[in-house]
């Protein structure tokens, strides 16, 4: 085992590739029998499906690239390449677990039409879902800014004596932070829609895909800033730990809410029969 991890994938050995396979052997390996129960019960397993080819989607497109272009991109073998074969089993699996039946709950026509016509104010909880995907969205940018190198002072600052992971060169920090720029952006701009227009049958599954999403790439995020494998120069500092903790877990737990709450709660984002006639 010394041997494959030294000859084989080195980049294992680095503190992301540590928190990657802690995920999967734990949190992963508890997603495969969830679903393996349900298909043995014949019950739906798309809701937990598509939390988990969320999570896995998330793992892959941070890991595969940073493989390439972090410190190890020049001792690639044909090892490496099963992460890539590995890659086509999330999207081959979400196709099919996207297009089973959803699973259909009697909404009365009445509590439908009155959740509906409440305006966002007269929603306070998806209110403060709406506030907190905002300061998602402006804390994504901010990320994606120095993951880019801004030659700002603040981001200049925020490296140097916030998060200094984000200079790894490892490269898996940098690729995290360009995947929340281009891809949860604009994730949180389409569910402020969402929360705001009723009637977007769509959310619960962009939800819980994005959710699991999230949910393995801050347990990585965090876990690496944190590891003993990452050169103490990078690691998070001491006097800055509780603020970066803080930060970072409400990122995670942001999406995890907006899918509970569009699971539990669908009846704002029902179709109506006017819906379907108009277009």
């Amino acid at each position: 085992m010394a041997h494959y991890l030294k000859e084989g994938e080195p980049y294992l050995n680095t503190a992301h590739g540590h928190m990657v396979c802690y995920w999967d052997g734990s949190v992963h390996y508890l997603m495969y029998l969830v679903m393996v129960a349900a298909i043995a019960w014949e019950e739906s397993y798309r809701t937990i499906g598509l939390y988990w080819v969320g999570s896995i989607m998330m793992s892959m497109v941070v890991f595969v690239p940073g493989n390439i272009v972090g410190k190890y991109g020049t001792r690639l073998c044909p090892a490496f390449f099963l992460s890539i074969l590995y890659t086509c089993l999330p999207v081959w699996a979400g196709v099919r677990i996207y297009h089973q039946p959803s699973e259909n709950y009697h909404h009365p026509a009445k509590v439908v039409q009155e959740v509906q016509a409440k305006d966002l104010l007269r929603r306070p909880f998806d209110l403060v879902l709406v506030i907190c995907l905002l300061l998602a969205m402006a804390f994504s940018l901010f990320r994606g800014l120095v993951a880019l190198d801004c030659p700002a002072d603040l981001c200049r600052l925020y490296t140097q004596f916030q998060e200094p992971y984000l200079k790894d060169p490892a490269a898996y920090p940098k690729i995290q932070m360009l995947v929340h720029l281009f891809y949860s952006v604009p994730y949180f701009a389409v569910a402020l829609y969402g929360l705001v227009v009723p009637g977007c049958s769509w959310m619960a599954d962009i939800t819980l895909v994005h959710a699991g999403g999230l949910a393995q790439a801050q347990f990585s995020h965090i876990g690496a800033s944190l590891h003993a494998r990452t050169a103490y120069v990078y690691r998070v500092p001491e006097d800055a730990k509780i603020l970066f903790l803080a930060l970072n877990i409400a990122y995670g737990a942001l999406p995890q809410l907006l899918a509970y709450r569009c699971v539990q709660k669908p009846e704002f984002f029902v179709r109506t029969k006017a819906d379907e006639k108009a277009e």
